[in-house]
C-alpha cells in the first residue's frame, strides 16, 4: 500500500474511532470522513468502500438499527460528493460539499427514520413531522461536519507540505 493511502486509511479508522468517544448530538466526524475520503483516496472504489467499512465497524460496536441503509446511502452519497472535489478543492468547494452532504444525510435519514419506524404516521403530514423533529439536531450536524471538515482537510494540507511523499502527481507538480 502506498504512504499516501496507508495515510488516508488511518485518518479515515481515526475518524471512525472517534465516533465512539463521547460527544454533543450529531456533532460527529463521520460525514467529514465520507467527504475525505472521496476526495483523497486515488481509487474512486476505495473512496467509498473504506469510510463504509469503518462506519460498519463503529456501529457493531454501537449497535445495528432499521435506518442503516438510509445512514449508509447519506454517506455514500456524501464521499461521491467528496469524489466531485477531487479536483476542485478549495475551503469554499470543502465548506459547500460539507453542507450539501449535511443537508443530503439530514433528509436521507430522516425519511428513513419516518419511513421505518412507528414514530411517524405513513403520511405527508408524518413525514412532515419526522423533518421538524430532526431539526434540532441539523445545526450540530452542520457544525460538526463543518468542524471536522476543517480539521480532516486542513490537517491533510499540513501534513502533506510536511512530508511531500503523501502529495499526489498534480500536487507535487504544482509545488504545492
Amino acid at each position: 500500500m502506498k504512504p499516501r493511502t496507508l495515510a488516508v486509511v488511518v485518518l479515515v479508522l481515526a475518524a471512525a474511532g472517534a465516533r465512539l468517544l463521547p460527544h454533543p448530538p450529531n456533532v460527529t466526524p463521520i460525514a467529514a470522513m465520507a467527504l475525505f475520503g472521496g476526495a483523497s483516496f486515488d481509487d474512486a472504489r476505495m473512496a467509498l468502500a473504506v469510510p463504509l467499512a469503518a462506519m460498519l465497524l463503529s456501529d457493531v460496536v454501537l449497535g445495528l438499527h432499521a435506518t442503516m441503509p438510509f445512514v449508509y446511502l447519506g454517506f455514500l452519497l456524501i464521499a461521491g460528493i467528496g469524489l466531485w472535489l477531487r479536483t476542485r478543492r478549495s475551503i469554499p468547494t470543502i465548506a459547500a460539499g460539507a453542507v450539501v452532504g449535511s443537508i443530503a444525510f439530514f433528509l436521507i435519514t430522516n425519511f428513513g427514520v419516518w419511513a421505518t419506524t412507528t414514530f411517524y404516521p405513513k403520511t405527508a403530514a408524518g413525514l412532515w413531522a419526522a423533518y421538524v423533529a430532526g431539526l434540532p439536531f441539523f445545526r450540530n450536524t452542520v457544525l460538526g461536519d463543518l468542524f471536522y471538515c476543517a480539521v480532516l482537510f486542513g490537517g491533510w494540507a499540513a501534513l502533506e507540505r510536511i512530508v511531500p511523499s503523501l502529495r499526489t502527481g498534480a500536487a507535487v507538480a504544482q509545488g504545492s
